[in-house]
C-alpha cells in the first residue's frame, strides 16, 4: 500500500512528486513559485498543508495517464490543465485549523457573557462596568439564553451597541442562537452594526486563539469575499458567506457555530418571510433580533410613524421566528421626544412583554445650585479667553466637597481628560445644552414647546374625540358639508356637521381608493386612482374617482342622534391641482348632484395682499366672509367658490383650540387617539407666522419641513368654508360669517355697474 503523501516532511514530499508522472509538472521549483506569490513562508504550516495536498492529489487522486501519441502539442496541454487543477484545489483548501489555545476559558464564557466581553473585547471595554452596565448585560444574558425581549435606553457613550454587537458575536460563536437578525432605523444603519461585527470575527487575535473553527476561516479570505464559494477544509467546501448585508458563518465539523447566520434589514425594509436554507438542507429562521435605535428624529416627531413601526415590530418582527416559535429579542434605543416609539416601548403599562430598562446619566442632581451657577459663569469666560474650561476646572477642583453634594451620577469613571470626575461631566453636558442633555443622556426629553400659546400638537389633536360613532350625527346638527383634495393618485375628503353657532363634529374622512392600512402618505399610495378605476388617463381616473367618491357619499343618508336622517348639503371640490381643473369643473356640471357639488379655489392672502372685504362686488356675486361666489360665464360656466386659506385655516385651528363643551368647539368621532394619529398630522402639518403689511397684521401658513402632506387639514377647512356658505355663524360675530345681506340696488345704478 502507498504511503500517505499527508504524513510527510516537506523535503519527502517533492522527492515523491519528482517520482511520480507529474512530477515534471507539479516541482519543488513551482510550489516555491506558488509560495512565493502567496505570500508564505518555508515554514509556514499554509505551505506544508499545500506540499501535502499536491502530494494526496498526485498519488490518490491523478492516476497516472499514459502519454498522448502524436501531437506534442497535446501533450502540454494536458500538463498544463493537471497542474492548474491541482494548484488551484489545493490553493483553496485552508489546511489543519490552529489549537484551541485555551479550552478552559472558551468553555467559561460560552455561559458568562460578561467574562465574554471583558476577556475577548479588552479595548473596547477597558473601564470598570458601572451598575447600570452590570444589569443590562444580565438581561442580554438572559434574552440570548432562556428567551425574552428586552429594551434599555442608556445615556449617549455608554457603549450599548457595541455591548449589543458583542452579544450577537456571543450568541453565534457558542451556538446559542444560529440566525441573528440586525435592525436598524434603515437598511444603512443595520449594515454599519454588521461591518462593526465583521471587524472583529476577521481581526480579533484573541478570538482567534478559542475560535479557530470560526475565525480561521474568516481571516483566509484575506478580505477578498470572493473567495467565498471556493473555500475548501480537507477537501470539502466551508459554505461560508461574507456580504454587505449577511454573514455566514464557515460550516466546520464539531463547530457550535457551524451555518450560523447575521442578516441585517431596515425596519421599514423587507422583513417578513426572512429565512435561510444551510448547506445541510436546514432551513433556519431568526431566532434571535437585535434593533439598534429603530427610529430617527423625523420619526420620533410622527405619531403615525411611531405607531407604524410599533405595528411592525409586535407583528412583522416578533413573527419572525416562524409559527410555534417565539423569538428574542435586544433593543437598545434613545428616547427622542415623550411617547415616541422608544418611549412607548420603554413604559413597562403600554408594552409589559418587552421589559423596559430606563437608565440615566445622572439620578440626583448637585443640591448648591449657586456655585454651580457661578461654575457656569466662569466656564463661559474660560471657554472665552483660553478655549477650554480650565477657570472652571480649577473652581470645581477648590469647591469639590460642597459641589457634589446630593449628586448621584451612574457611571463614576466617566470624565474627559479635563474634568475631576463623572459630576463635573454631567454638568458640563446640562450646560452645553439642556434640552439635548435631558433626551439624549437622561432619556427623559423635555417637552416641547410651541411657538405660540394655542399652537396644538397632533397628541391634543388626536385626542380630541366626542365618543359619538362614525357616521353618526349629534342632534344640534342642521348642516353637513364635505370637501374633496383633489390629488394625481388619491382624492381625500373629510366630512364635518355643523351647528348653526359653527360647533363642529368631523363625522367620516378618508381616501379614495381605501389604503388600508393607518399609515400611508401621498408618495407611497399602493392602490392609486388609476389602478382603482382602470380608466385611461389622468383626467379620466380622476372625473372616475370623483363619481364613484360622491355618489357613495351624497347619494345616502346621515343618521342624527335623535333619529333625523340629513344628506350633505354642500359639497366642495378642490380645483386647483394642476391639471385637474378643467375636470373638476365638468364633473360638477354634469353630476347628478350638481346642485351640491361646486368646484373651490382656495387663495393665499398674505399681508400685502388685497383683502377679501376690499374686493369689488359685481353684480351676481354671492359674498360672505372671506369667501365670494363670483356670477361667472363662458367655458367655465359653474358657480364656485373663493376662499382666503389663511383666514380659514386660523379660523380652524382656532375651533380645535376650543375646549370641550364650549360654544364653537370642534372635535373627531370615535374614543381612542390612536385612530386619528395620521388625520392629526395633517391637521397639524402647517405653522401660521404672523406678518404685517398694508397696515394689517395677518397669520401666513407654511408647511413644516419634516411633515409631508397636509390634505385633510385643506378639507377640513373647505368644509368650514362649505358651512359658513350655508348660513353656519360664529357666536358673537352676528352675521359676519354668515351668507351676506342682499344690497338694494336701483334700476338706474344696476345699469351704471353693468356699463362699468
Amino acid at each position: 500500500m502507498a504511503t500517505d503523501p499527508r504524513k510527510l516532511r516537506p523535503s519527502e514530499l517533492c522527492r515523491l512528486l519528482n517520482s511520480t508522472p507529474l512530477g515534471e509538472v507539479i516541482n519543488e521549483r513551482q510550489l516555491h513559485r506558488h509560495r512565493t506569490r502567496a505570500g508564505m513562508r518555508i515554514g509556514d504550516a499554509r505551505f506544508v498543508d499545500l506540499l501535502r495536498y499536491v502530494a494526496w492529489l498526485v498519488e490518490i487522486r491523478h492516476t497516472p495517464r499514459p502519454e498522448p501519441d502524436g501531437d506534442p502539442y497535446e501533450k502540454l496541454k494536458d500538463r498544463a490543465r493537471a497542474r492548474n487543477v491541482a494548484l488551484a484545489i489545493a490553493g483553496r483548501d485552508i489546511g489543519e485549523l490552529p489549537e484551541v489555545v485555551s479550552g478552559d476559558r472558551k468553555a467559561r464564557a460560552a455561559s458568562d457573557f460578561r467574562f465574554f466581553c471583558e476577556t475577548y473585547f479588552p479595548l473596547t471595554f477597558h473601564l470598570p462596568w458601572s451598575p447600570d452596565h452590570l444589569k443590562v448585560i444580565g438581561k442580554i444574558e438572559q434574552a440570548v439564553l432562556r428567551g425574552g425581549l428586552f429594551a434599555m435606553a442608556m445615556p449617549r457613550g455608554s457603549g450599548k451597541t457595541t455591548i449589543c454587537e458583542c452579544a450577537c458575536i456571543w450568541a453565534v460563536l457558542n451556538g446559542h442562537r444560529e440566525f441573528v437578525c440586525l435592525i436598524g432605523s434603515d437598511e444603512g444603519h443595520a449594515m454599519d452594526m454588521l461591518d462593526s461585527i465583521k471587524m472583529e470575527l476577521d481581526g480579533n487575535d484573541l478570538l482567534l486563539e478559542d475560535f479557530p473553527e470560526v475565525v480561521y476561516p474568516i481571516q483566509c479570505l484575506d478580505g477578498i469575499a470572493n473567495r467565498c464559494n471556493g473555500q475548501l477544509f480537507k477537501g470539502e467546501r466551508t459554505h461560508i458567506g461574507w456580504t454587505a448585508r449577511e454573514v455566514v458563518l464557515p460550516s466546520m465539523p464539531g463547530s457550535a457555530a457551524s451555518g450560523a447566520i447575521i442578516k441585517v434589514a431596515g425596519i421599514t425594509g423587507r422583513i417578513r418571510g426572512m429565512k435561510y436554507k444551510r448547506s445541510d438542507g436546514h432551513t433556519v429562521r431568526p431566532s434571535l433580533v437585535v434593533l439598534d435605535d429603530p427610529q430617527t428624529d423625523e420619526s420620533a416627531r410622527s405619531l403615525s410613524q411611531c405607531a407604524t413601526r410599533e405595528g411592525i415590530l409586535a407583528g412583522a418582527i416578533l413573527g419572525l421566528a416562524g409559527p410555534g416559535k417565539k423569538i428574542s429579542g435586544i433593543m437598545p434605543c434613545t428616547v427622542i421626544r415623550p411617547s415616541d416609539m422608544a418611549d412607548n416601548i420603554l413604559c413597562r403599562d403600554k408594552h409589559p412583554e418587552w421589559n423596559g430598562e430606563r437608565t440615566k446619566m445622572v439620578y440626583s442632581f448637585p443640591t448648591d445650585e449657586k456655585l454651580w451657577q457661578r461654575y457656569a459663569e466662569l466656564r463661559g469666560e474660560s471657554l472665552r479667553a483660553h478655549g477650554d474650561i480650565r477657570l472652571a476646572t480649577e473652581f470645581y477642583a477648590a469647591n469639590r466637597e460642597a459641589m457634589d453634594a446630593g449628586a448621584d451620577v451612574a457611571w463614576q469613571e466617566r470624565f474627559n481628560h479635563d474634568e475631576e470626575s463623572a459630576i463635573q461631566h454631567a454638568m458640563n453636558l446640562k450646560l452645553q445644552d439642556e434640552a439635548a442633555f435631558f433626551a439624549e443622556y437622561q432619556n427623559e426629553p423635555l417637552p416641547e414647546e410651541t411657538s405660540e400659546a394655542d399652537e396644538l400638537s397632533p397628541d391634543q389633536i388626536a385626542a380630541k374625540t366626542n365618543r359619538m360613532q362614525r357616521g353618526v350625527l349629534p342632534i344640534g346638527c342642521n348642516h353637513l358639508t364635505m370637501f374633496v383634495d383633489v390629488q394625481g393618485n388619491l382624492l381625500f375628503y373629510v366630512v364635518a356637521a355643523w351647528e348653526d353657532d359653527f360647533t363642529g363634529y368631523v363625522v367620516d374622512y378618508g381616501e379614495f381608493p381605501d389604503q388600508q392600512r393607518p399609515y400611508f402618505t401621498l408618495r407611497d399610495a399602493r392602490l392609486t386612482l388609476p389602478l382603482a378605476t382602470k380608466a385611461s388617463g389622468l383626467e379620466g381616473s380622476i372625473y372616475a374617482g370623483l363619481e364613484q367618491l360622491t355618489t357613495s357619499h351624497l347619494g345616502r343618508e346621515w343618521r342624527r342622534d335623535d333619529g333625523a336622517m340629513l344628506r350633505i348639503e354642500r359639497c366642495l371640490v378642490d380645483a386647483n391641482w394642476g391639471a385637474s381643473t378643467d375636470v373638476v369643473y365638468q364633473f360638477c356640471r354634469q353630476s347628478a348632484h350638481a346642485g351640491v357639488i361646486i368646484p373651490s379655489h382656495g387663495r393665499f392672502v398674505g399681508a400685502s395682499s388685497q383683502p377679501f372685504s376690499e374686493y369689488k362686488r359685481r353684480p351676481g356675486d354671492r359674498v360672505g366672509h372671506n369667501w365670494r361666489m363670483p356670477n361667472v360665464a363662458g367655458k367655465r360656466a359653474v358657480r364656485h367658490v373663493v376662499y382666503d386659506t389663511n383666514f380659514w385655516k386660523t379660523f380652524v385651528h382656532a375651533r380645535l383650540a376650543v375646549p370641550m363643551g364650549d360654544r364653537g368647539c370642534l372635535s373627531l368621532f370615535g374614543e381612542s387617539a390612536d385612530q386619528h394619529r395620521l388625520f392629526a398630522e395633517h391637521l397639524s402639518a402647517e405653522y401660521r407666522v404672523k406678518t404685517e403689511g398694508r397696515g394689517r397684521t395677518v397669520d401666513e401658513w407654511k408647511m413644516r419641513p419634516e411633515r409631508g402632506d397636509n390634505h385633510w387639514f385643506d378639507c377640513l377647512v373647505g368644509c368650514a368654508v362649505a358651512a359658513s356658505i350655508q348660513g353656519a355663524v360664529l357666536a358673537g360675530t352676528g352675521s359676519a360669517f354668515g351668507p351676506a345681506k342682499r344690497e338694494r340696488v336701483s334700476f338706474a345704478e344696476l345699469q351704471r355697474r353693468r356699463r362699468e
